[in-house]
């Protein structure tokens, strides 16, 4: 009995990432008639799924692009080499819990270039802010067909106060970041003011080469132009990704804009921040078909479209990022487990 209590008290974080999946596949998935959605599944021309995959391949071209760029201060590493890395953290996201793969790509990025993971790891945190700018920018080209989502559509929560909160807190991440960056003196003090306050003293040498690397790592932040060149190159991810969406919308009967595209793309990936299973089960589906529906496409192809979707964004990337971890002869044994879970 004690065994089983101490597996479920470890692995706690995955049983509650599947309850809000189950949560959310249920406001997916209420009220719809599975006939029409099997119907809509089954006469969906499938080819338009090509196009999509590469197009969202070019996408993560350019997210290997970045992330060599940001990386430059560091250690310049061609993008060809730092592309079967990022296809590995993806692969990563997509069957661990807890966004693992950012950790992992970190970790096999040491492992094959010999870059701190604690550098590594701020490049890559900077990455996501300003991701999550861009999926706000998105958001916000669409506040008046927010106004249309409400629990009739299958999602609940005022998303326009949600959308505000999220602009104000990336906004603050990103300022600070910038501002470490383009202060790292300053920054540097500040860090090691908090660390030997605030942390045992048995903790502070380590502590502090960490919070050396982590500010190594935001270097290239320190210009202006390698800022709004990394925001740039952002925004062309994300819109090469609502690309993806707009082929896979032609194998269904239904069309929208791309701007509703953009906002599809906007919430769902926010939504899928909050803790879920792995491979954002139900954070994904339940926005994406909210705003479908709420946009005047029917439930069962909404539904349709999103699961396709969905797959074709999951399985194409995590194949090929299983085969580059598996051409690099990592396996997610207890050492790479312990790198991933406690990364220097």
């Amino acid at each position: 009995m004690r065994v089983v209590q101490s597996r479920f008290m470890k692995n706690w974080k995955f049983w509650f990432g599947v309850l809000i999946s189950a949560v959310f596949l249920w406001l997916a998935l209420r009220g719809l008639q599975l006939e029409d959605f099997w119907s809509a599944m089954a006469t969906a021309n499938y080819w338009w799924l090509i196009p999509g995959v590469a197009v969202y391949f070019l996408g993560v071209w350019a997210r290997a692009w970045r992330w060599h760029y940001l990386l430059r201060p560091v250690k310049a590493i061609p993008t060809k080499t730092m592309f079967p890395i990022v296809a590995i953290g993806y692969m990563g996201n997509n069957i661990y819990p807890a966004r693992a793969g950012e950790v992992l790509r970190a970790v096999v990025l040491k492992r094959r270039e010999g870059v701190p993971v604690s550098a590594s790891l701020a490049t890559i945190i900077v990455e996501r802010i300003f991701d999550g700018v861009v999926m706000l920018a998105f958001v916000f080209l669409n506040l008046a067909r927010l106004a249309e989502l409400t629990g009739d559509s299958g999602f609940v929560g005022n998303i326009q106060q949600v959308a505000v909160i999220g602009t104000g807190v990336f906004a603050l991440a990103l300022g600070v970041f910038l501002l470490a960056a383009m202060f790292p003196q300053a920054a540097s003090r500040v860090g090691v003011w908090a660390i030997t306050h605030l942390t045992p003293s048995r903790f502070h040498v380590q502590f502090l080469g960490i919070a050396g690397k982590f500010l190594d790592g935001l270097a290239s932040l320190r210009s202006p132009w390698n800022a709004l060149m990394v925001f740039l190159t952002s925004v062309v991810i994300w819109l090469l990704e609502t690309g993806k969406y707009w082929f896979v919308m032609h194998a269904f009967p239904f069309e929208v804009d791309f701007f509703t595209l953009m906002l599809m793309n906007g919430i769902v990936n926010l939504a899928t921040t909050i803790p879920s299973a792995p491979g954002y089960v139900g954070t994904f589906d339940a926005p994406g078909i909210a705003v479908l529906t709420a946009a005047g496409v029917e439930k069962s192809i909404a539904a349709g479209y999103t699961l396709v979707l969905h797959v074709a964004l999951w399985v194409p990337i995590t194949l090929l990022g299983a085969y580059y971890m598996a051409r690099e002869g990592i396996q997610w044994g207890e050492g790479i487990r312990q790198e991933v879970q406690t990364p220097t």
